[in-house]
């Protein structure tokens, strides 16, 4: 006879008023059972991230005091964001629905060293954050990189991944890449060096549910498209170039005109992975251009700033939420984790580094 068998003889033997308080225990125990769980997973997914950064460490010689885990060297812009129509019939997010607001932007090469030539091999794929600074006094972001994808389509393959290339050993690597595909793709496919932060294309990879003011939902990808046109350097030019080539040059580009990108949302269609950022979509799928990123200027302050400032792709307004895509937390709270870590050893900090979220 299984328990639930065997608790439902036992309440029929008892009177009304103990059968109630009985069932109201049993409800009691099931909300504490499924509390513990989800304490547990969250304990997990901390656990899990906090190896990620560890592993981000092993592989960049970090951690470098002040710095991020990852997409340490970066340059800071400010701007605003316009969105269009078809913005508004996506979603009822707050952004999309504003004449403009304000944005803070974030380039970024993508290793833990903050010295990083910008010409360099580990730079790629750059990075690119985007903070929407709301009406109401609130913010909401996208983190996008330069690649079409991700590596892994889990915590547990990522970490596997960063372990497996800081192995000092080659033959770990090879071995890895021979048993996941993803992880092949991503470390084959050529990653040029692009002629600006101006000139490069970034991916939302991640999937997100958009909803409109009617309640009609759509699983959507960031793509953000730069209207001077992708261009990229050979391997003599990217040599050629100085240290600091994609930072002197935004610097140059905003002193004779705005940069722009588009913000496209790339729709799923039946059968796409949702919840697999290790899985470009077809480029047949129709994208909605739902804005465009018009950057200005350079912030007198941007280092300083830019250490201080924090994105996560979990930071969301309605009428845009995540998909049950397994890395979206575990990222989140990865980035967390970093971001208390550039500011030492305050009760705050370590309540990031401990539990992987802010209050």
């Amino acid at each position: 006879m299984d328990l639930v068998s065997i608790v439902c003889r036992f309440l029929a033997k008892l009177v009304r008023p103990a059968r109630i308080a009985a069932l109201g225990f049993i409800a009691i125990l099931a909300v504490f059972g499924t509390v513990q769980a989800q304490a547990q997973a969250q304990s997990a997914q901390t656990d899990l991230a906090g190896k990620i950064v560890q592993a981000m460490d092993a592989l960049f010689a970090g951690p470098n005091a002040g710095a991020r885990a990852a997409h340490a060297k970066g340059v800071l812009v400010e701007g605003n964001f316009t969105p269009t129509e078809a913005a508004a019939l996506l979603s009822r997010a707050d952004h999309f629905h504003a004449a403009t607001v304000p944005v803070v932007v974030r380039f970024s090469n993508f290793a833990g060293v903050p010295t990083i030539p910008d010409g360099d091999p580990n730079a790629s794929p750059r990075g690119m954050s985007i903070k929407f600074l709301l009406p109401d006094g609130g913010d909401t972001d996208i983190v996008a990189h330069a690649y079409n994808g991700f590596p892994a389509a889990t915590p547990e393959d990522l970490l596997g991944f960063l372990q497996a290339v800081a192995a000092p050993d080659p033959a770990v690597i090879q071995q890895f890449l021979a048993t996941h595909p993803a992880a092949k793709t991503f470390a084959e496919t050529p990653k040029p060096a692009p002629v600006s932060y101006a000139t490069e294309t970034f991916y939302g990879v991640s999937s997100f549910r958009f909803t409109n003011s009617a309640g009609i939902s759509h699983y959507g990808r960031y793509r953000l498209e730069p209207m001077a046109g992708p261009a990229y350097l050979d391997k003599a030019a990217t040599a050629a170039k100085p240290p600091g080539y994609l930072a002197d040059d935004m610097a140059e580009r905003l002193r004779k005109q705005p940069v722009q990108f588009r913000l496209m949302v790339q729709l799923a269609a039946s059968g796409d992975a949702i919840n697999d950022g290790s899985i470009a979509w077809p480029a047949t799928r129709r994208a909605v251009h739902v804005g465009t990123l018009t950057l200005r200027t350079l912030p007198a302050n941007g280092e300083a700033t830019q250490r201080s400032l924090l994105f996560t792709p979990l930071n969301l307004v309605a009428g845009i939420a995540p998909s049950a895509d397994p890395l979206l937390v575990v990222r989140n709270r990865a980035y967390r984790i970093s971001y208390a870590r550039r500011y030492g050893a305050s009760a705050e900090a370590k309540e990031i580094i401990r539990t992987g979220r802010t209050q």
